[in-house]
């Protein structure tokens, strides 16, 4: 299963593309649903910027980390990429239609909360030890665990944001600019 999980986890940025095209081809956009949508992709989008700063290396096509990350987003959850990531794939099914939406939280849920987290979790576990399992204990996978929340941002890196996160941004323009060329 590790293996199946490391070349999912590879293809990620592929598969994300594909879960964008097919709700581009069931979009049925509307200038009401677009506003709403967009809502979700800039909450999405700055969720990104803040989570990738607090990375010091950003990863690449195979699971990696030098150091866990336990500050910024981070303190609040351990997957704040992939909830941003959601919020914005909500944010263009919201754009592209009920259909649409639906698909995408399928899809999200089995490639991203089913295989891709689970098999980084066990990465983690195996590389980190006792530091990851106390770190689960405090934080939950997509939400805090406890409040108030105490959040430190000692670590953040604005040269791993802007080297790793201008592409993800200029997707998800992208695609957004597409969607809105459907109305």
């Amino acid at each position: 299963m590790h293996k199946f999980g490391d070349l999912v986890f590879k293809l990620r940025g592929g598969i994300w593309t594909i879960l964008f095209l097919v709700m581009l081809l069931m979009a049925v956009p509307t200038w009401k649903s677009f506003c709403i949508g967009s809502i979700f992709l800039v909450i999405g989008q700055l969720l990104r910027f803040w989570a990738v700063g607090c990375i010091r290396k950003y990863r690449g096509e195979e699971i990696k980390a030098d150091k866990l990350a336990t500050t910024g987003a981070y303190a609040i959850a351990r997957n704040p990429l992939y909830f941003a990531n959601g919020l914005i794939g909500i944010g263009w099914g919201i754009i592209s239609g009920w259909y649409a939406l639906l698909f995408f939280i399928i899809a999200f849920l089995i490639v991203y909360v089913f295989i891709i987290i689970p098999r980084e979790e066990a990465f983690l576990r195996e590389k980190f030890g006792t530091e990851y399992v106390d770190y689960c204990g405090k934080t939950g996978r997509f939400y805090p665990k406890t409040w108030p929340i105490r959040i430190k941002c000692v670590d953040y890196d604005f040269h791993v944001l802007w080297k790793s996160e201008r592409y993800s941004l200029f997707m998800t323009i992208l695609g957004t600019v597409l969607l809105s060329v459907k109305i």
